[in-house]
């Protein structure tokens, strides 16, 4: 008999360790790779791209990114006019292996345009995760 309860705790104890440490393993971490994202700018258009990793077993994340668009004259200065707005993309990228990779170009669209000399630079650069609401915010102008 004693060892029929020996053998049922012992069975217990290794029932409780497997759930304690396999449950958050499932959960995951998400995170970005700081060093995969990148801003690359083209005339009025900002295309930042990345990588997502320690999703877990999720089949998709939403990613948003958003900026600000400044148009700058000639002086380098953004005249203090209504040329200055604010833009969005997003998208939902598949999850494989537990990291999600993702591209997104934000346009800028000005009216009356911003046409050279100027340029349009942009600033405030946030990428967010809506699934895990994860941010991370590009420090610099682009």
């Amino acid at each position: 008999m004693r060892r029929l309860l020996v053998f049922t705790g012992a069975f217990a104890s290794a029932l409780f360790a497997m759930f304690t440490f396999i449950a958050p393993a499932w959960a995951g971490s998400p995170h970005f790779v700081s060093n995969s994202i990148t801003a690359t700018r083209t005339d009025n258009s900002l295309t930042v791209s990345g990588k997502e990793a320690g999703l877990g077993n999720e089949a998709q994340v939403h990613v948003v990114v958003s900026a600000t668009a400044l148009c700058i004259n000639g002086g380098s200065n953004h005249p203090k006019a209504v040329n200055k707005e604010s833009v969005n993309a997003e998208g939902t990228f598949p999850v494989q292996n537990g990291m999600a990779d993702f591209s997104l170009t934000l346009t800028a669209v000005f009216s009356p345009p911003c046409s050279p000399p100027m340029t349009v630079e942009f600033t405030g650069v946030t990428i967010t995760d809506t699934t895990n609401n994860l941010t991370v915010k590009l420090p610099g102008t682009f």
